[in-house]
């Protein structure tokens, strides 16, 4: 038998009024695939950001190769062999890709000697892993997907002996993820271990050799994976029977709502992002655009919501709208009916240090029903508005008056659905 190489015990942690692990123990056996599952809030994130020095523990003990551990920062965690790749990157923004992937890492005084040696190396690992970046690209620059690639470089740089990642194949396609997933194996099959948050229970299924399950800040279980199914876990999630399958009534679409006729558009490097894009959207429908990431989906979506300008034709509801000039704008977007729920939540979706009410606000600020005879803001009707959203959505903890960054990833989503539908 495998011995634990992580063994975590009655950690907690709680942030001001919300308790995010409570009196949680883990062991973790060594060359393993261990998958953590739990709902949206569950304390998942916050607990293997203890174990990689991001958060201090209120109480309990961490034990690493059977000896205890001190984990102040995530320098200690990294001299211990511990990598993390984080659910939200961590990555700045006007350095290259190269610098990010040294940062933290560097070999000596002098920087050059650093980039040089991470140069070979990245090209070594791209090739043998199939993660193609242009090490010189600003990160500015890069999408979410190409983002994630740089997030696992950094932690395949590092050679770490445990390697924790958390929510890894959000921004992937199905077979990005299934590439990622032989990665881990083969890393598995040479000693690393391998801890996996995920919410996609066949994921677990795939490719872990033991599932724990969280609820609530809670540990509910930890089994052999080979030895539960999707249901038993979804159950030990939520603490209810769950139907993982929906029965949906058939399609009834209804009359033209959002027409779009030859959408062109070009970014500032003079490259066509999108080609003649037409398509009708009616009354009741769903409509997918599915791509791998890069392909003019964002700029899509960004061009609908006003926040790029485009060659070609919109039409609202029968009306058409104007593509570019002083009335193309995400303001007049929405007052026509039109929400957008970026694929960046924290970039674009929520500016983290103001609090749930405060975010609930952001681009219908100026809607009358905000503002109070004097012109100010109408606090008090926002934040009434917020606390029932917060119910309604079932966004965890409900207390308004927190940070969006104190939020789980899953209920910063949330808090933007909440606004914009």
């Amino acid at each position: 038998m495998q011995k634990p190489i992580i063994e975590l015990r009655s950690i907690s942690k709680a942030f001001g009024s919300v308790q995010a692990n409570k009196n949680i123990s883990l062991k973790v056996k060594s060359g393993t695939i261990h998958g953590i599952v739990g709902e949206n809030g569950a304390g998942k994130s916050t607990l293997m950001s203890i174990l990689y020095g991001f958060y201090k523990a209120d109480s309990g003990d961490i034990i690493i190769n059977g000896q205890a551990a001190v984990i102040s920062d995530s320098q200690d965690a990294i001299g211990l062999g511990i990598g993390m790749v984080f659910q939200h990157f961590k990555l700045i923004e006007n350095f290259s890709v190269l610098e990010n992937i040294v940062l933290g890492a560097e070999t000596g005084a002098l920087i050059e000697p650093s980039l040089q040696n991470a140069r070979k190396i990245l090209t070594t690992l791209a090739r043998e892993y199939e993660l193609h970046v242009d090490p010189d690209s600003l990160i500015s620059d890069l999408n979410v997907g190409m983002l994630q690639r740089i997030e696992i470089l950094k932690a395949l740089y590092r050679q770490a002996e445990i390697l924790i990642l958390d929510e890894p194949t959000g921004v992937l396609t199905p077979s990005e993820a299934e590439h990622l997933f032989r990665i881990l194996r083969n890393l598995k099959n040479e000693g690393k271990t391998i801890i996996l948050i995920t919410h996609k229970l066949k994921e677990i299924m795939n490719v872990t050799d033991t599932v724990s399950v969280m609820r609530q800040g809670e540990m509910t279980e930890t089994l052999s994976t080979k030895n539960t199914n999707p249901e038993q876990l979804a159950e030990l999630m939520v603490g209810r029977k769950v139907l993982l399958r929906v029965n949906k009534n058939k399609a009834k679409p209804r009359k033209s709502v959002l027409k779009c006729s030859n959408l062109n558009y070009s970014d500032a490097q003079g490259i066509n992002r999108l080609k003649n894009i037409s398509f009708d959207l009616r009354e009741g429908e769903i409509l997918g655009i599915a791509g791998v990431a890069g392909n003019g989906q964002s700029e899509l979506l960004e061009v609908l919501s006003g926040i790029k300008s485009t060659n070609g034709a919109i039409e609202l509801k029968g009306e058409t709208i104007p593509l570019f000039g002083k009335m193309s704008n995400p303001y007049n977007r929405r007052n026509s009916g039109v929400s957008h729920v970026p694929e960046d939540r924290q970039k674009l979706g929520l500016i983290m240090e103001y609090s749930a009410w405060e975010n609930m606000a952001f681009g219908y600020h100026r809607n009358p029903e905000y503002k109070n005879k004097k012109f100010f803001m109408h606090n008090s009707h926002l934040k009434s508005q917020t606390s029932d959203r917060m119910k309604k959505f079932d966004i965890r903890p409900s207390d308004l008056n927190i940070l969006a960054k104190s939020f789980s990833g899953g209920n910063q989503q949330k808090l933007v659905l909440a606004r914009e539908i």
